[in-house]
């Protein structure tokens, strides 16, 4: 199985390409391109992944309580904002104001939910967590810890439990739904540009798991423009030469590091330079 990349600058024709490669396509594939995730303004990375309930119920079980007490849509709701963690004030003729709940401060619970705790933390401290930090807590707690597991892998450790996906750019949206969609095999998987606003480690962690995805019998069609991740590429399409009209034409098709020999080529002449930079 292979990892492609398919190159070009903006507007060249690279999505359109794929798009036709989709209608061609004689087996399933997962689409994670840029498209949103589907996602409302109570979204949220333990939500999306599936992970409210079980650590509700870990409250449950510790205290003996009906889960409910540990959501806010429910019994454990702050009564003063009903959960929403802000008070609004409709004023005639104006904006209405939000502003913090002052009986919660935002945390969204009530005061008897926020009495119980495990290992020192309320629910509302766990959801405030980051995906590293949740994944160090939840260790050895397997229903959770994989899952959390997956985002650190697709470089989202950083990301809030409680932080709203509609927050999220569309390079992190895209790996959200690739940390549901990891340790399959034999699938093909479409990504558009996964590396945008990525911290080079994260690049490189992800470039890792993308190989770690073509060994275990997967393959990968990926439009990007990071010069690293086209390095790591088993074949490159070169999409040009420039954008709209004078798009729309293949510059090169093949190993990445043949393109470097194509003057035709923007993507193997950026390579070039870029190589002789790291050489260098």
């Amino acid at each position: 199985k292979t990892m492609t990349v398919i190159s070009g600058v903006a507007g060249s024709g690279k999505s359109s390409l794929v798009a036709d490669i989709k209608k061609e396509l004689n087996q399933g594939f997962i689409d994670l391109s840029q498209a949103p995730v589907g996602v409302n303004i109570r979204s949220t990375p333990a939500t999306y992944l599936d992970i409210l309930d079980p650590i509700r119920k870990m409250f449950g079980k510790k205290y003996k309580k009906p889960i409910s007490y540990f959501s806010y849509n429910g019994k454990g709701a702050c009564p003063r904002c009903k959960g929403k963690g802000v008070t609004i004030t409709n004023m005639a003729f104006m904006d209405p104001i939000v502003s913090i709940c002052e009986s919660c401060h935002g945390k969204r619970y009530s005061q008897e939910a926020l009495s119980f705790k495990l290992k020192g933390k309320t629910v509302a401290d766990i959801l405030n967590f980051s995906v590293k930090e949740a994944k160090v807590f939840f260790k050895n707690q397997i229903e959770i810890e994989n899952k959390l597991t997956n985002l650190k892998k697709v470089g989202l450790g950083y990301l809030k439990l409680n932080q709203s996906l509609t927050t999220l750019s569309g390079g992190e949206q895209q790996r959200i739904k690739l940390a549901i969609e990891l340790n399959k095999k034999g699938q093909i998987y479409l990504l558009d540009e996964p590396t945008a606003g990525l911290h080079m480690q994260d690049t490189d962690r992800l470039i890792r798991l993308f190989q770690q995805m073509t060994d275990q019998g997967n393959s990968l069609i990926i439009i990007e423009h990071n010069l690293e991740l086209i390095t790591k590429a088993d074949w490159l399409i070169d999409m040009g030469p420039g954008a709209g009209k004078y798009g729309g034409k293949l510059m090169f098709s093949g190993f990445p590091a043949d393109s470097i020999k194509c003057k035709e080529s923007k993507t193997g002449q950026a390579l070039s330079r870029y190589i002789k930079n790291i050489i260098n």
